[in-house]
């Protein structure tokens, strides 16, 4: 298992900022999933790594080790790409063979570790059919087993379901995770896809014109995104701009429409107007004689109302509130 640190990365084309100084860490045996829209920079990022773009400033370092300088064949990576580049003169064996062959590994040892990657994507009965011959997913999984055959230290996948229909994307997605917890390797994935990010990563890093709006778990993207732009990319947020009537240790009172007020947790004070977000299925807006208050619950559904809203910031079964006084928006 390797770590991958990102140093101030700046990547340029012709004067134009691909990466605007972006700076990352990537633990032992962790899977990262590098996401945003189209154009954010995030496969920029990943060819970097690779070695398939040389940058422009900063540093990549393997484990300490800076290599932003070496070649793409001396990094000890795995790369899957998105239209899978897969022989189709070869046969899946063959195809996996390839990269041990060149690098000149015994034809012994070859074939045992074909032998075991195939075990392990589960093609062995595939093994001499051509990719012409395979669906879509299997094409896949040939994909991710070429690029572990080699035991790479890292494995990158650039949107490796992408091509997938739905379905297939969802089983997929439980498969390359289990994989790499069985691998125990240091992945990073590109995608644009939320679901995909949410569900299968350790660590999701969210992009926006060649920078890093937020790192962190999956939870901590939902529950508190640092921006707005964050929170509107990540969820179904609802934002509304509403006004601050008072504020003070770490709560604030939110003005709501006909005269009722909520009491909300908020890290700082906001402006006298802020966007104010409720993630769906989290909170809920709930009148209890002349009163309302807002009143939280992990599975979505009404908790025990609190006279003035969430004021402790957690409702009956214990669950964080999410909502959040924002900056006010631009």
């Amino acid at each position: 298992m390797t770590e991958v640190s990102l140093l101030s990365l700046v990547k340029s084309y012709g004067g134009t900022p691909a990466l605007r100084g972006i700076s990352l860490k990537v633990g032992h045996g962790q899977f990262v999933s590098l996401l945003g829209p189209s154009g954010c920079g995030k496969s920029t990022t990943l060819r970097c790594i690779a070695g398939f773009e040389e940058v422009t400033d900063g540093r990549i370092l393997f484990d300490g080790k800076d290599i932003s300088r070496k070649l793409p064949e001396d990094r000890d990576i795995g790369m899957v790409f998105q239209s899978y580049a897969l022989f189709p003169h070869m046969t899946v064996a063959q195809n996996l063979a390839f990269g041990l062959e060149m690098r000149k590994v015994p034809k012994a040892r070859i074939a045992e570790r074909v032998a075991k990657t195939l075990e392990l994507v589960q093609l062995s009965p595939y093994a001499e059919r051509y990719p012409k011959a395979l669906s879509g997913g299997q094409q896949q999984r040939v994909a991710l087993g070429r690029a572990l055959v080699i035991e790479p230290a890292i494995l990158l996948l650039d949107e490796p379901l992408a091509n997938l229909d739905a379905k297939l994307r969802d089983e997929m997605r439980g498969f390359i995770r289990d994989l790499q917890k069985r691998v125990g390797i240091t992945t990073i994935y590109v995608t644009h896809d939320q679901n995909e990010a949410m569900t299968m990563s350790d660590l999701v890093v969210v992009m926006f014109d060649g920078d890093i709006a937020q790192a962190g778990s999956p939870q901590e993207i939902y529950n508190t995104p640092a921006t707005e732009q964050v929170a509107r990319f990540v969820g179904n947020a609802n934002i509304l701009d509403l006004d601050v009537t008072a504020s003070g240790a770490g709560t604030v009172e939110i003005a709501l429409p006909g005269g009722a007020s909520l009491a909300i947790p908020a890290p700082a004070a906001p402006a006298a107007r802020s966007g104010i977000m409720a993630a769906p299925g989290r909170c809920a807006i709930r009148t209890t004689g002349s009163k309302r208050a807002m009143v939280c619950d992990a599975a979505g559904r009404p908790a025990r109302p609190e006279p003035r809203g969430c004021r402790s910031g957690r409702g009956r079964t214990g669950f964080r509130c999410p909502c959040a006084a924002r900056s006010p928006r631009r």
